[in-house]
């Protein structure tokens, strides 16, 4: 038997171990979703979502792509944010990138990736935009750790750009946006400690796309 062929079995034995431990698993699984959570992460094969937050299905709608960008040409991206906020009301919208991100580390190099190219620029504007402080750190591990951490405090900001995570804010108090890195080394998460209010408050002047009056808020 070839190991595509244990997919099968390994599904009906993930099936029965769920239902042994609870009965109803399927029936829950198969009603309507309504999680708190939507993450976007990186689609290394080694950060499965649910699982290093201890989280069940359901309990957490998900968008991978590599290297965790939210790029506002990506139709995508762009359609998983507006359906988390505006259908399922999502609370929490966490950014989750990790160390050792294969796509953070391609766009540090100077080569040409082919059609990586324009998906890999929107990492290098990030180096750009924190040229200064990068070119600073003379450990290239910890340099590279670092912009692991820029790229994510970057996306969660390209997040609140949009008028849908904007008006909902402002209306509902939700979502908030969260910035996080996976550490494959440790198990461990990290929290970016991401400001939503005070991000909100430094792109509002220029990126504010609804009518509604923000001063409150701040």
């Amino acid at each position: 038997m070839c190991d595509y062929d244990k997919l099968f079995d390994n599904n009906k034995a993930w099936v029965s171990n769920n239902l042994a431990a609870d009965p109803d698993f399927l029936s829950r699984l198969s009603a309507d979703q309504h999680p708190d959570y939507l993450y976007i992460g990186c689609s290394d094969s080694r950060v499965p979502a649910n699982e290093i937050m201890g989280l069940a299905p359901g309990e957490v709608f998900v968008h991978r792509n590599v290297a965790n960008l939210v790029n506002n040409t990506d139709l995508n991206v762009m359609a998983v944010v507006n359906y988390a906020v505006v259908h399922l009301k999502v609370k929490h919208i966490i950014v989750c990138g990790h160390y050792t991100c294969g796509g953070v580390k391609a766009a540090m190099q100077a080569r040409d990736m082919g059609i990586l190219n324009p998906w890999l620029r929107n990492i290098r504007d990030v180096y750009r935009l924190h040229k200064a402080e990068l070119n600073g750190i003379t450990d290239e591990e910890a340099r590279y750790d670092r912009l692991v951490e820029l790229n994510v405090e970057e996306q969660c900001i390209n997040i609140l750009k949009y008028a849908s995570v904007q008006e909902s804010y402002i209306a509902h108090g939700y979502p908030e946006v969260h910035g996080w890195v996976f550490d494959l080394k440790s198990g461990l998460i990290k929290d970016l400690q991401i400001n939503h209010k005070e991000k909100l408050q430094q792109i509002q002047e220029i990126y504010n796309l609804t009518d509604k009056d923000w001063h409150s808020l701040f």
